[in-house]
């Protein structure tokens, strides 16, 4: 059985996450389609608006055939670790190819990109490390890449992670075949929703947010579960001002991620709400997605050995499968090369004890149980 992975929050999931599961069917060739999906925190540092369980249900009633956690270890981190810890779980599943959505405007060649970066390694972290202190990573990824491999020349956001998956992917023996897809109709931050047209996440979400009417958008599956659960950081926001007032600068310094005396700029700010305590310690040195995973860390009180220790633990967490998906999973199961596991017990909450410690945090906002006895979701 062939089979093609793909990358995925579904936060919520769209009728553009249906199409990039068809086009990954198709462009590969696979018999099955293998969702990796971050779990109910996100890449750029944001509660899921819907749980895992509702968005693996979504995408197993739209084109996906098996659906597989990102630990929270992988999944809230910058582009390079989060590409890193999906694409380990993607060869961990056996994956021939890899479809990913991209930005880029022109045909350009990931795997060459791939190979490019592993044979020049050397000169990309010495003139990454001559750039000036005060540029964030992005920029000096983008200005790296740029200077040594000219044809990456634009850099928006799932063009980025489209490259730290081809890196990543180029460092495995048998790396898997790359079918990019180009992202149709809106942006990946564009917040207009047009009629007839696939919207982006952001824009679902903050209409959803606002109350507006979005079933031109999503699946009614989606749009049902929407208008029954809606989480955002403003749902966390007296947790993590509580943490904040609490915690000591020294506890907040042993934070995972805690750099360049951040601690004292977390805590000056007093104001009333998530949205405006972002705007105010946001700079263009410290970006909001960063800031928004530095204080997911602070929610969940994050320190750096725990994070390295659950990232040595991997396991592949089934959250659900169709018909094929479980074929699959029958016939290739014992190549995989991480344990698996179909339901968290206290064996596997040990492994993944930053995740359960996340579903934990979660639970506050939405008490449905997201992590122990729970089986996958069979369609």
């Amino acid at each position: 059985m062939r089979s093609c992975g793909i990358v995925v929050e579904y936060n919520p999931f769209h009728n553009g996450h249906r199409y990039h599961a068809e086009k990954a069917r198709e462009l590969s060739g696979a018999d099955v389609v293998v969702a990796v999906m971050s779990g109910n925190f996100l890449q750029r540092g944001e509660p899921a608006i819907m749980d895992k369980w509702a968005r693996a249900q979504a995408a197993l009633e739209n084109g996906v055939d098996l659906v597989v956690e990102l630990p929270f270890s992988w999944a809230v981190q910058s582009a390079d670790y989060f590409a890193k810890g999906s694409i380990k779980l993607l060869h961990a599943l056996k994956c021939d190819a890899l479809c990913f959505g991209t930005d880029s405007e022109s045909d350009f060649d990931y795997a060459d990109y791939g190979r490019f970066f592993i044979e020049e390694k050397a000169s990309i972290d010495r003139l990454f490390h001559e750039l000036p202190i005060g540029w964030s990573y992005p920029e000096k990824m983008a200005e790296v890449v740029s200077q040594l491999y000219p044809k990456a020349k634009n850099f928006p956001p799932n063009h980025i992670l489209g490259l730290s998956y081809a890196k990543e992917n180029a460092q495995y023996p048998q790396p898997m075949a790359i079918f990019p897809l180009a992202r149709k109709d809106q942006g990946y931050h564009e917040e207009a929703l047009v009629e007839n047209t696939f919207a982006s996440a952001t824009g679902i979400r903050q209409a959803v947010l606002a109350d507006e009417d979005v079933s031109s958008f999503v699946p009614a599956a989606t749009l049902e579960e929407l208008n029954k659960t809606r989480i955002s950081w403003s749902d966390f926001w007296p947790y993590l001002e509580y943490q904040l007032r609490a915690d000591s600068l020294d506890s907040l310094r042993g934070i995972y991620q805690m750099r360049e005396g951040l601690e004292h700029r977390l805590v000056e700010q007093k104001v009333e709400d998530f949205s405006e305590y972002l705007q105010t310690i946001s700079t263009k040195r410290y970006t909001q997605p960063r800031l928004q995973r530095l204080l997911t860390y602070v929610l969940l009180q994050v320190k750096e050995e725990e994070m390295r220790a659950e990232q040595e633990r991997s396991m592949l967490h089934i959250l659900g499968f169709t018909e094929k998906g479980q074929a699959y999973l029958n016939k290739r199961k014992k190549e995989f090369s991480l344990p698996v596991a179909a339901k968290i017990g206290q064996k596997e909450k040990g492994q993944h004890f930053l995740t359960y410690r996340a579903d934990q945090v979660y639970q506050l906002i939405h008490p449905m149980e997201q992590t122990i006895g729970r089986f996958p979701i069979r369609l």
